[in-house]
């Protein structure tokens, strides 16, 4: 049985025989990551690449074909084959179009986050390695530090260092790439939307980061969960009270 036909795949994977052409097309991702080749990047030839990748170069030619068809590469006729440019979609329209002094779209951030960083807390009170659990609380840790000095630079670092090192404690890589990205996005709200000033007790914020870290560190996800939430909650407010201030200067009906 040749590769242009059914491939079997191992009886552990549960999925019986397989395409030739999907196996291809899962070794041809496989090989532009490990290659570490980015989008416009060009391929080798058809030849080559079924050399790559161990198949003959009538399956890398459908394979190539599908992946073409998803997005993942494009064919020019005449240059050769190339990683394709990922097509803008709306989630990173979303991003593009942020304002960050708008209180409406400051609101959905911080609903957004609460949903994101709740779930990643929770898994990573299940998942987290014992040095991903150091540090997290090296970061709350930090946090407290900078609180004390009144250091709001090193404040933010802290901070930023904290969530990301729970989304990636959570041990699944969309979380952590989409935590980043709206960490992103608050960096505009504080930066541009507070003028750089941050809003609440950095010291409260501070206690909540120890908290949480210690949840965590406990395996406890229902109660890292709780205050994450709390924690979001809390520095949602405090931005939409600061932001307001600046909207609508003398005008405290927010506080």
């Amino acid at each position: 049985m040749t590769d242009s036909e059914k491939i079997s795949a191992p009886a552990s994977a549960g999925r019986g025989y397989r395409p030739g052409y999907e196996v291809a097309a899962e070794r041809i991702l496989e090989y532009i990551v490990q290659a570490g080749l980015q989008p416009g990047a060009r391929l080798p030839t058809e030849k080559d690449l079924a050399d790559e990748v161990q198949m003959s170069r009538t399956v890398v030619r459908e394979a190539v074909k599908i992946l073409s068809a998803l997005g993942r590469l494009s064919v020019q006729k005449g240059r050769g084959i190339y990683v394709a440019e990922p097509e803008q979609s709306s989630w990173q329209q979303s991003l593009a179009n942020f304002l960050p002094a708008d209180l409406r779209q400051v609101d959905e951030l911080f609903e957004f986050r609460r949903y994101l960083e709740t779930t990643t807390a929770n898994l990573a009170a299940l998942r987290a390695a014992p040095a991903q659990v150091k540090a997290v609380r090296d970061a709350a840790r930090q946090s407290a530090e900078a609180a004390e000095q009144g250091d709001i630079d090193a404040f933010s670092a802290a901070d930023e260092a904290f969530h990301l090192g729970i989304a990636a404690a959570a041990a699944n890589k969309f979380f952590t790439s989409t935590v980043d990205a709206v960490r992103h996005l608050q960096r505009q709200v504080t930066t541009i939307g507070l003028a750089g000033v941050a809003g609440g007790s950095l010291q409260v914020a501070a206690g909540q980061h120890e908290a949480i870290a210690e949840a965590i560190a406990a395996g406890e996800p229902s109660r890292a969960e709780a205050l994450m939430a709390e924690h979001i909650d809390m520095t949602a407010q405090q931005f939409q009270r600061e932001i307001w201030r600046r909207v609508v200067p003398g005008d405290d009906t927010n506080t």
